[in-house]
């Protein structure tokens, strides 16, 4: 997790947004850009910088997944029915790492992945170490009763910088929580705006 610590507020320097809502983030102090010449690079984007920008972005929030993974979640959201980019925000929101992370077991998404491939979360009873892991509606995941008073998931739930959706259901006694069902994009708590049209539209070009 220290390797991903510094990564994580480089992005936020890099698409000049505290994309995460992070009260340590450094775009609090400073919204430009990282490195020497930082404050001048504030030229206007063209449509394709637009669209790469919404991608990382996006990407970005999620852990840095990897591209290929990245790629793979457009690719079966354009096979589904209706608006691509609500169904990516839709897939993205199914992977294991994000819902520990929405349900305020670990602090960041990045201590997620962590989290999950250290062995300390079950699925319907079951111990799943697969980050990207895809849960089904009403799926239940649990910590692991020995891993409960880690640090890390005490410190997470004290945060308050962010409260759990409603599409999670939570029970913070018994340390588990139910994909309840699939959000739409409105009712995820991005602390920035995500365009994932505009993803769509990157690797449709």
């Amino acid at each position: 997790m220290s390797k991903r610590h510094a990564a994580k507020y480089k992005l936020d320097r890099r698409m000049g947004e505290n994309i995460w809502g992070r009260p340590k983030s450094p775009v609090n102090k400073r919204e430009y850009g990282p490195g020497q010449h930082g404050q001048r690079r504030k030229s206007k984007l063209s449509d394709y910088g637009v669209q790469l920008k919404a991608k990382q972005k996006l990407r970005g929030y999620y852990g840095n997944i990897s591209e290929k993974q990245f790629r793979g979640i457009y690719t079966e959201a354009i096979r589904m029915k209706g608006d691509s980019g609500a169904h990516m925000i839709g897939l993205l929101e199914r992977r294991l790492d994000a819902v520990v992370f929405r349900a305020k077991f670990v602090p960041t998404v990045f201590a997620a992945r962590q989290f999950i491939n250290h062995g300390h979360i079950k699925v319907n009873g079951r111990r799943v170490n697969i980050p990207s892991y895809r849960l089904k509606v009403g799926d239940v995941i649990e910590i692991k009763e020995k891993s409960r008073q880690l640090a890390l998931v005490l410190e997470a739930q004290a945060l308050a910088e962010r409260d759990v959706p409603d599409y999670i259901e939570v029970d913070a006694g018994k340390m588990t929580a139910k994909l309840a069902r699939i959000p739409v994009i409105s009712d995820v708590p991005y602390a920035v705006q995500m365009e994932p049209h505009l993803v769509v539209e990157y690797y449709s070009r």
